[in-house]
């Protein structure tokens, strides 16, 4: 190993270290957010940027020469930008002060999409303020402007490799505002969760065939014997159960629905899964999950320890997928999200 690549490493994990430290100091100095927070100025906090640091050296340089040369206009050109760097400050920190961040939500995902945290900002002052971004580690979301009394969604796409609970327990909200001297950054603790469905199998074998259900039971949606009535039209309704009659007269979308004999069920057991691997067999139900509810068939799912009877639905597919994502896996095992910030 070369000594450029040990110093690196060495560099890399000391820069781990400290910031883990810093990370678990401002914790446990401002403690768990709630799901709403405003910042305060006790809690933002501000240094100056590279350019920053190039516009103070110049300035003290400027400074040393109308000293030495005793030049009045020299002196007023230093007293100005130094006034500037001053005012700089002070504004990228206000740039802050007051906003208000909320959890909008998270959607659930696949295993190596990203999950997509929506934080709310809004800025009950009436003040306009400018380039406003979040982040994570590396992670970072739009930069944007927000005017006097607006809110706006702001988003941090965290990817994911494993099923389970994704966690965001920091992240960050930060400005270079009016000329980037000074960067000054809050961070939150709210303590968020996201669900990570398992990765859907590529190729998976046949699912169980079809079976038909016992009993008398009438299903509403897929039978063609008795007219049932009408329901609220949803995507990927068949065109021909449209009922385009009741269309033309009020402009609204409506579904015809049949009550029959049609009661078949599939029955998806992770028993049966041909695999002695269990995240295998957790995609391959998962993709059967997702075959069936696109074509809006029944089906049921059997875990060891737990069983949910045929149905079919956006609820019963969230549901489904739901316990295939935490099967085995403890409430505190949760993945934190991002690196440090």
């Amino acid at each position: 190993m070369s000594s450029t690549t040990w110093q690196y490493l060495r560099s890399s994990y000391y820069r781990q270290v400290v910031g883990a430290r810093v990370s678990r100091w401002a914790r446990k100095r401002q403690g768990t957010d709630p799901l709403a927070a405003t910042l305060e100025s006790r809690r933002i906090y501000i240094l100056p940027t590279a350019v920053g640091l190039v516009f103070a050296l110049m300035s003290f340089t400027m400074l040393l020469g109308s000293m030495n040369y005793n030049n009045n206009l020299s002196f007023v050109l230093t007293f100005l930008l130094t006034s500037l760097g001053f005012v700089s400050m002070h504004q990228c920190q206000r740039n802050l002060v007051g906003l208000e961040l909320s959890f909008a939500g998270v959607d659930p995902v696949f295993a190596g999409q990203a999950a997509e945290f929506q934080i709310a900002i809004t800025n009950h002052s009436k003040n306009h303020r400018p380039h406003l971004q979040l982040y994570i580690g590396g992670i970072v979301s739009e930069i944007d402007d927000l005017a006097a009394g607006e809110s706006r969604v702001f988003h941090l796409e965290v990817p994911t490799q494993q099923r389970g609970r994704i966690r965001l327990d920091r992240f960050g909200v930060r400005t270079l505002f009016p000329f980037e001297l000074f960067r000054a950054w809050a961070w939150l603790h709210m303590d968020l969760h996201g669900l990570v469905y398992p990765r859907p199998a590529a190729i998976v074998p046949e699912p169980p065939p079809t079976q038909a259900a016992q009993g008398h039971r009438q299903h509403d949606a897929r039978g063609e014997e008795d007219f049932a009535g009408l329901r609220k039209y949803n995507v990927g309704d068949s065109p021909r159960k449209v009922a385009w009659k009741a269309y033309a007269r009020t402009g609204d979308l409506l579904t015809k629905q049949f009550s029959g004999a049609d009661t078949s069920s599939q029955w998806f057991d992770f028993a049966h899964v041909a695999s002695n691997d269990i995240e295998e067999r957790l995609s391959v139900l998962t993709r059967w999950v997702i075959d069936a509810d696109r074509t809006q068939r029944d089906y049921g799912l059997r875990l060891p320890g737990a069983e949910f009877q045929p149905a079919h639905g956006d609820a019963h597919r969230h549901r489904c997928l739901e316990a295939l994502a935490l099967f085995n896996i403890k409430q505190d095992e949760s993945k934190p999200a991002g690196a440090k910030g």
